[in-house]
């Protein structure tokens, strides 16, 4: 396997560069087989670097032409050239200029990594190790440099031609069927954040005043005829720039910002200084092709890669093992951002339930990496929900700790000390430190230690000394790597809940003002005076760590925190922890009395009759079921997923025979009753609804087909529409087959709509799926060079489907290790992101275990490897890997 060759990078080996690149002018020839690049580089020795270092410029398959050196034209003689490498045994030791031109075939770049073509137009994609495919460099964050990029291509094909920074000339080329455009940017930046765009692109733009006054022209450029769906991600960026400049003070700096949205992205955007290129499923929508939920992402990724211009851009990474320096910080953002534009709880919720299913999930596998990890094989499989979403939860942490108004002061210090440099963890850390005086070195430990805490509560209470006392203990499993853990700094926001909702008097010299408890050790205990009656403890109040708690309340309790908690997270987790609790009991083999399902479903139909209208997004949230992955997550081990699909259809008929009154009422009153709007209350009516109908299905499959039916051929927006497929999806039948043909037909020339369908379809959870799947796979909008189709049906089987990728007789896991080879011929980071799929196999029974094991070993066993697939297969197998 090609892993076991490639060298391990490690953080302790960081040193700085040898050169330091203060300029680059390119010269970009675009052509669909032959672009040539001239890149005229200014380069100078590091006065920290080694003084007789060779020049070292990285190259990932790259066709070299010449180098000249000063002017001159260098001999073979003179360097050393590889497609993989450039290197000079004895540059000068005085600045000096190196031109270097090189050629690529954009069009058999199915890597799409470096310079592509997608759909006929050119695209570049170089984080996190791409400019090296375009050119020989010295491709790493902390070599900042200011570019120059002159680009040139065919009027006709190519006409629109967009780089970094401002444009500062265009005009016809030597060539009058040719034409070129030369671009600025002003701000030294890595190589990482260098992009390019050709191709014939329809454009929307708008005005937007900074808060100093000054103009800047913002852009997005789509596929001709598209201009009609790129509204609303004009509209958020707008939005995303008033914010960062009202919360954070930060104002944009050039005169355009540009987006570019492209249908072959490996990722869902990228934050290029001023041309942010974009996946088009974050940026087109309208009523009739995007979902709610579709909206949302496009507001917060539109968002996030803005925010990206002061955390990612300005302020960058000294080296890839900072990545959740720009990544957790701009996550935790964006989370702030939606959270303010919509309904805060809700939002909360979204995040916590996405960090759990991804992160924690990736804590407890063979994947499990610290925040910041200490070495990596290929940085590409570090773009990982544990840096992204773990990331900003410190952030949010740090935020809880200090207080809001520090850290403010800590952002603003951050920005000035780090502004124009490559920083590190300890530089943000650092800030705010500085601006409260207090230590974080306890709380860097957050970006340490791999795997996620584990805390456990005991409440004791003394009717006569009137007195509550808490008991806390804190533990971290073992990870890949480390055996051993510290105890972590872990903020407890928390509150005293009274049986009926009465205010309740407390008082502990342990909780500040805010309600906030640092837990910082092993154990600790925290004693409340003049409590009367007992209460019940609301603790982690907006989950206020990312840790997983144990509490010893009776199912009684945590309702009555369901009823009556101030904190709409709590009261949310008390809903999904009594319906945890039921749903191991009955996947386990254990029993559940029917007065405690009943008690549940009671305390379900009660908070629908009395709460539910006040905010309809939440209560769908409170009556949707934790989900088949979830619950595998819980069990931990020897999981049996045929048992937990059982269990959970079993307690979704039961809410919904009990519930149906209810439910009803939901279905009929909150009907669009006038035109398709994506604000928040708008998408929270729609949601309750098409929960409620989910619900009342599994009660009653005739009445749901029925309704579900009548909702497809009536609905007047895609979520609806969507959402009335999805519930036939899990009714087998005449019925469903005819939605999906018609679903199918009618948005056949739609292929983000398409992907929905894919997805629909390689989800549901039978015996024939698979065949379903692999059926199509031949169909015409299918294709293994779009991530997105792929994605949408392969990896939503894998990912989704938890009863047929875990087949026991080991089919889904041989038909992805299949797909997983095949796709690594074409595109290695995607084939390693579909292979993440089986993360969960250690988890699984005796015969799936030993099932999963083979078909990774097959994967294993296939010479050369990518270093993409080879490090995800190596670290699944071999759990005792360090990270």
């Amino acid at each position: 396997m090609r892993t076991e060759t490639t060298p391990i990078v490690r953080l302790e080996d960081y040193r700085p560069s040898d050169f330091l690149i203060d300029r680059v002018e390119l010269d970009v020839r675009l052509h669909p087989t032959q672009t040539r690049i001239v890149a005229t580089l200014a380069i100078r020795p590091n006065p920290e670097g080694r003084p007789d270092a060779p020049l070292v410029l990285d190259g990932d398959e790259l066709n070299l032409n010449s180098v000249a050196l000063d002017g001159r034209v260098l001999t073979g003689e003179e360097f050393e050239a590889s497609p993989h490498a450039l290197t000079i045994a004895q540059p000068p030791r005085q600045p000096f200029t190196l031109t270097v031109e090189t050629e690529v075939n954009p069009t058999a770049n199915t890597k799409l990594m470096g310079l592509y073509r997608s759909s006929g137009n050119y695209c570049t994609q170089c984080e996190a190790e791409g400019f090296r495919r375009i050119t020989y460099f010295l491709d790493r964050p902390d070599v900042l440099s200011v570019y120059t990029t002159r680009i040139e291509a065919e009027r006709d094909e190519v006409p629109v031609l967009l780089g970094n920074g401002n444009l500062v000339e265009s005009g016809a080329a030597d060539d009058p069927n040719r034409h070129y455009a030369v671009w600025r940017d002003p701000y030294p930046k890595p190589s990482y954040l260098f992009a390019l765009v050709g191709g014939r692109l329809g454009r929307v733009a708008k005005a937007f005043k900074t808060m100093s006054g000054r103009e800047v022209e913002l852009a997005i450029y789509v596929e001709p005829g598209k201009e009609d769906r790129a509204g609303y991600a004009l509209d958020a960026l707008e939005r995303s720039m008033r914010w960062d400049e009202r919360v954070f003070g930060r104002e944009y700096d050039l005169d355009v910002f540009n987006i570019v949205a492209v249908s072959d992205f490996n990722m869902g955007a990228m934050e290029n200084k001023g041309l942010n290129i974009f996946n088009d499923k974050y940026v087109l929508a309208s009523p009739e092709t995007a979902t709610d939920m579709d909206y949302a992402h496009i507001e917060a990724i539109i968002a996030h890669e803005y925010f990206h211009n002061w955390t990612g851009n300005r302020v960058t990474c000294r080296d890839w093992f900072q990545l959740c320096l720009k990544e957790g910080l701009t996550v935790f953002r964006d989370q702030e951002f939606s959270s303010d534009e919509r309904s805060r709880p809700v939002h909360r919720i979204a995040e916590v339930k996405t960090l759990r299913a991804r992160q924690f999930l990736e804590d407890s596998s063979p994947l499990a990496h610290p925040v910041r990890p200490t070495q990596y094989r290929e940085i590409n499989n570090f773009y990982t929900a544990t840096v992204y979403e773990k990331g900003a939860e410190i952030v949010r942490m740090l935020k809880t700790i200090i207080g809001a108004d520090a850290f403010r002061r800590g952002m603003d210090l951050y920005f000035e000390r780090c502004d124009g440099t490559a920083a590190t963890v300890e530089d943000f850390l650092n800030a705010f430190a500085d601006v409260t005086g207090r230590d974080l070195s306890h709380f860097a430990r957050w970006y340490e230690q791999a795997g996620t805490p584990r805390v456990s509560v005991k409440g004791h209470y003394d009717e006569a000394a009137r007195t509550y006392r808490l008991d806390f203990a804190q533990s971290t499993p073992p990870t890949p790597g480390q055996s051993t853990k510290q105890p972590m700094a872990i903020p407890v926001a928390l509150g005293l809940v009274s049986h009926d909702g009465s205010p309740l008097s407390a008082a502990c010299d342990r909780v500040d003002e805010r309600g906030v408890f640092l837990f910082d050790k092993a154990s600790d205990t925290i004693t409340f005076a003049e409590v009367s009656p007992k209460p019940v403890p609301s603790l982690f109040r907006g989950f206020s760590a990312p840790v997983k708690v144990s509490l010893d309340l009776p199912n009684e309790e945590l309702l009555v925190l369901l009823r009556h908690d101030t904190d709409a997270f709590n009261r949310w987790q008390a809903a999904q922890t009594v319906a945890m609790r039921l749903l191991v009991a009955l996947s386990t083999g254990g029993s559940v009395a029917d007065a405690e399902a009943d008690a549940f479903s009671a305390a379900l139909c009660s908070f629908m009759g009395s709460d539910a209208f006040t905010d309809p997004a939440f209560a769908a949230l409170v009556i949707t079921l934790p989900s088949e992955a979830d619950i595998a997550q819980e069990i931990g081990k020897d999981v049996d997923p045929d048992a937990i699909h059982r269990a959970r259809s079993a307690m979704r008929r039961r809410i919904g025979a009990g519930c149906s009154q209810h439910l009803r009422r939901f279905y009929e009153s909150l009907a669009d009753s006038g035109p398709y709007s994506p604000d928040a209350a708008s998408a929270g009516r729609r949601a309750l609804r098409n929960a409620s109908l989910d619900l009342l299905a599994a009660a009653d499959p005739a009445e749901g087909e029925a309704l579900a039916t009548a909702q497809f051929d009536s609905a007047s927006n895609m979520t609806d529409r969507l959402a009335s497929l999805g519930v036939l999806t899990t009714l087998p039948g005449q019925a469903r087959e005819d939605a999906l043909a018609r679903f199918g037909e009618r948005y056949r020339n739609e292929p983000l709509v398409l992907d929905k369908w894919f997805t629909l379809q390689a989800a549901i959870p039978e015996d024939e799926t698979l065949e379903r799947v692999k059926t199509l796979m031949q169909h015409p909008a299918f294709s293994m060079a779009n991530p997105n189709r792929v994605r949408s049906l392969i990896g939503s089987f894998a990912m989704l489907n938890q009863v047929q990728f875990n087949r026991a007789d080991g089919a889904g896991y041989r038909f992805l290790a299949s797909i997983v080879l095949r796709a690594d011929e074409l595109n290695p980071q995607l084939a390693a992101r579909l292979l993440t799929a089986f993360s969960t196999w250690r988890m699984m029974e005796n015969t799936r275990r030993g099932q999963a094991e083979e078909a990774l070993r097959s994967i294993a066993q296939k010479p050369n490897l990518s270093r993409d697939v080879g490090d995800i297969v190596s670290r699944s197998l071999d759990a005792g890997q360090s990270e």
